[in-house]
């Protein structure tokens, strides 16, 4: 089992390195390929909204990053300092009349690559925790 956890501040300038201690994390577990690119882009869109629209781009607020690692599930929470959201008015990406937004595309594409995503709601932030299946 392997579990770490970080604390990041809320820089956008901070987003490569971010992905880059998730990823040296996982350097020494068996994950194929195309695993680990799903990972890699789920982890960009995680950070980027806990940065960009959990809290703000303040960089005095921060983003808590734990890693749990086991034999079969590999888990990844980033914990904004946001108000938090509901994801259910987040518009579908997909849909004609939204494929020209901006917005809502984040939460679309890591459904799209996790096997499971599931969000966390409190008085001190909203935390989204990726689970792949190892």
């Amino acid at each position: 089992m392997i579990a770490q956890e970080k604390i990041f501040k809320s820089n956008p300038e901070l987003l490569p390195e971010i992905e880059k201690y998730i990823l040296d994390s996982l350097r020494d577990i068996k994950i194929s390929e195309a695993k680990l690119n799903n990972i890699e882009l789920a982890v960009a869109e995680a950070a980027a909204n806990s940065i960009l629209h959990g809290n703000k781009n303040d960089i005095s607020k921060n983003v808590f990053i734990k890693i749990l690692v086991n034999s079969k599930i590999l888990s990844i929470s980033f914990k904004d300092e946001g108000e938090g959201f509901d994801p259910n008015d987040v518009p579908d990406p997909t849909i004609p009349e939204n494929i020209l937004k901006g917005s809502g595309r984040g939460i679309h594409i890591m459904k799209t690559l996790v096997d499971d995503i599931k969000y966390v709601f409190s008085d001190d932030g909203t935390e989204i925790i990726l689970k792949f299946n190892i």
